[in-house]
């Protein structure tokens, strides 16, 4: 059934599942934090789901809960100090962008083949978010650099400071991807079938 030529029943109620699972994983990964000051996204895996199984712009949506979770649950604490709007941007943008171009590269490669869509789509997702996230430290966080080395006790300082906080990171959750881009192919299949 559809909702007057928008979204299908099925769609918004497996977005509403979804949302609900990026939401608690990433209320518990606030409490993962291996690599610096930051929680690692764990959601990134939902996210990409929920992105291949109904859309870019479902992909978006939850990017953006996302995002609202790290802000909400002081997973972006470290910033507010120095530059309230430039983390709010940020860390919105970052889980936004990350969904949607999921969910993009997941509807342009699963015409030709579903795991490597699936894979694909689940590689740009830690991409994105890193990127992006190096792109707003660039823009609003670049002459503060020293004082958030400093905070940290890190022996760095400028962009390198941002780089180094982004790239443990960034590695854990492309490693993650990429061993649970399997899970994502069966899931897919799973709904292909149905």
């Amino acid at each position: 059934m559809n909702l007057k030529k928008g979204m299908s029943t099925k769609t918004i109620a497996i977005g509403a599942i979804m949302t609900a699972i990026v939401i608690v994983v990433q209320c518990l990964a606030t409490y993962t934090t291996f690599f610096g000051p930051f929680s690692t996204a764990i959601a990134l895996i939902p996210i990409v789901i929920g992105a291949a199984m109904c859309g870019p712009l479902v992909g978006a949506w939850l990017g953006f809960v996302f995002g609202i979770v790290v802000i909400a649950t002081g997973g972006a604490a470290l910033f507010f100090e120095f530059s309230i709007p430039g983390t709010i941007v940020t860390v919105i943008f970052k889980g936004t962008l990350c969904g949607l171009s999921a969910g993009f590269v997941y509807k342009l490669i699963k015409k030709h083949n579903l795991t490597v869509a699936a894979i694909a789509s689940a590689l740009i997702a830690p991409l994105v978010n890193t990127g992006i996230f190096l792109l707003g430290s660039a823009i609003f966080f670049l002459p503060k650099a020293d004082m958030i080395a400093e905070k940290l006790s890190l022996g760095v300082s400028g962009m390198d400071v941002f780089v180094a906080l982004a790239g443990a990171n960034f590695l854990f959750e492309l490693g993650m991807c990429i061993v649970l881009s399997p899970v994502i192919v069966r899931l897919l299949n799973i709904k292909k079938k149905a």
